[in-house]
């Protein structure tokens, strides 16, 4: 089920003080960088990632191809920062408001 609005707010409370932990580079969307994001998401449920690219479509591209992969719901866009959220089952560390 996607993220309703005041639940999108919220995420974006706690990602503002973040830092990016995913650094997508100029070769792209990688198998490795999947990989390394899925692992970040397990752990942290909400991850910042910094893009290089600098053509807008191009950045479009690479966040709907991490989205559809993760599976996560995409929290925001600044620029070339693009925030993900995906709930731990296991862990949850975020208690969503209705």
């Amino acid at each position: 089920m996607p993220l309703s609005a005041s639940q999108k707010r919220y995420l974006r409370s706690f990602a503002h003080v973040l830092k990016p932990v995913i650094l997508v580079g100029q070769k792209g969307v990688t198998p490795a960088l999947l990989a390394e994001f899925d692992g970040a998401l397990a752990h942290h449920e909400l991850v910042k990632v910094k893009l290089a690219d600098d053509e807008r479509d191009s950045r479009a591209a690479s966040i709907e191809a991490i989205r559809e992969h993760s599976g996560a719901d995409l929290v925001q866009t600044i620029g070339k920062i693009a925030c993900f959220y995906k709930r731990n089952p296991e862990k949850s560390q975020f208690t969503l408001p209705k």
